[in-house]
């Protein structure tokens, strides 16, 4: 260790064991104790490369009483690693409150790169990666999942999420229904592991094809998704952004000066704009 009161931030495999890198071995066999989720995944790592360390347990349900009593021991000039129960800390996990803190302490902080899912998952996936956008876990409950994902739909990054066999198909189903059945998504389960796959379609046909065999999505699941592309929307498809401002505009100026001020801004018909506001604006009365 090349000094006290030090927290590493440490990435273990995904799957594979192997895939440890050779510094975050060396640093999970020098510090004085390891932060982690469970105890279960957690010894079957350090069982398998020979560790023997005090856990201290941190997840969702106990962080915030956890992070002074583990801040106490860093500042008494412990070295301490957390680690996820897969992957890169704090991706998706808990963990950044007691970092936040520790900068605050002006305790050390040392970040180490390695494995994470939503990274491997988005360069074996064929999609744009120059730009791209991490989205972990959807809402389980619908009506929240539907609401994110229409606050992303016109997001033209490439989108990663994280999902769960149990929930999956409701997932795919929502993608299909707001953000329509030909964007494109790919499905990566398994990374690193022996039943490792990686199959993209249009949303519709990957929705089709996992229903079609349940197996097919066992495991750790990570879907992504392509950003939405203006110039592949039909000529008179609006969307739900240029819409609301269209509605905000027609309020202070004229419906046709709106009309042509959103549509110059998004490349739409001024005329579809107008017929549009003009209709929904008949029907509600």
């Amino acid at each position: 260790m090349n000094s006290n009161r030090t927290l590493y931030i440490v990435p273990t495999p995904i799957g594979n064991l192997h895939d440890i890198t050779y510094r975050a071995l060396s640093t999970l066999r020098q510090v004085d104790g390891i932060i982690a989720e469970s105890t279960r995944r957690v010894q079957i790592l350090l069982s398998f490369f020979s560790i023997k360390l005090p856990v201290y347990i941190m997840n969702r349900y106990n962080e915030n009483r956890k992070v002074p009593i583990l801040l106490s021991k860093l500042q008494d000039g412990r070295n301490i690693a957390l680690i996820s129960d897969a992957g890169s800390p704090l991706i998706s996990d808990p963990g950044y409150r007691l970092v936040r803190a520790c900068h605050e302490k002006k305790i050390k902080v040392i970040s180490l790169p390695g494995p994470c899912a939503a990274i491997a998952a988005l360069c074996g996936s064929g999609l744009p990666v120059n730009r791209f956008c991490f989205e972990g876990f959807l809402p389980s409950k619908r009506i929240f999942r539907i609401s994110r994902l229409k606050e992303l739909l016109e997001e033209s990054r490439t989108l990663i999420f994280y999902d769960v066999k149990y929930r999956i198909i409701d997932s795919l189903k929502d993608i299909v229904s707001v953000f329509g059945e030909t964007r494109y998504v790919v499905l990566v389960r398994e990374l690193s592991k022996i039943w490792e796959f990686i199959y993209g379609a249009p949303a519709s046909k990957l929705l089709f094809w996992v229903q079609q065999d349940k197996t097919r999505v066992k495991g750790e699941i990570v879907l992504v998704v392509s950003g939405y592309n203006f110039k592949n929307r039909g000529n008179d498809e609006i969307p739900p952004k240029a819409w609301s401002i269209m509605k905000l505009l027609a309020l202070e100026v004229s419906v046709k000066k709106a009309a042509s001020l959103v549509g110059n801004i998004y490349g739409i018909k001024k005329n579809v704009l107008y017929h549009k506001y003009v209709f929904e604006k008949l029907n509600r009365k």
